[in-house]
């Protein structure tokens, strides 16, 4: 069975079948880090409305904006998980496939709470 190499997210990993510097994300890295910087911005500028004594709702609104932002770039990273480090742990060995889905399914929760 051929594995796929780099497929876990975690430091935690011990299937040994990847080098643990590459995640599911890596290749797209420079866009998330453009996202966050976006989000960033997004934040600096709800505090500087809080500073300049901004209406409360066009405050609000510009904090759901940048929440839904958040949130995008959550489910895409969880995309990214899944697609690579899940499947390449399934691929690799089934309990390290299971223990992926299990720590996926954790992420979705924390998710959902906050």
């Amino acid at each position: 069975m051929d594995v796929e190499l780099n497929h876990c997210a975690t430091d935690e990993c011990t299937c040994g079948a990847h080098d643990e510097t590459e995640h599911g994300y890596t290749g797209d890295r420079a866009a998330y880090i453009a996202r966050m910087r976006r989000i960033e911005g997004q934040v600096r500028g709800i505090e500087r409305m809080i500073e300049q004594n901004t209406y409360c709702i066009d405050v609000l609104t510009q904090i759901s904006a940048a929440t839904k932002a958040l949130q995008s770039v959550s489910l895409a990273l969880l995309e990214d998980h899944l697609n690579h480090c899940v499947v390449g742990a399934a691929r690799a060995d089934d309990d390290a496939g299971r223990e992926k889905v299990r720590e996926a399914t954790q992420a979705v929760a924390r998710l959902w709470k906050s």
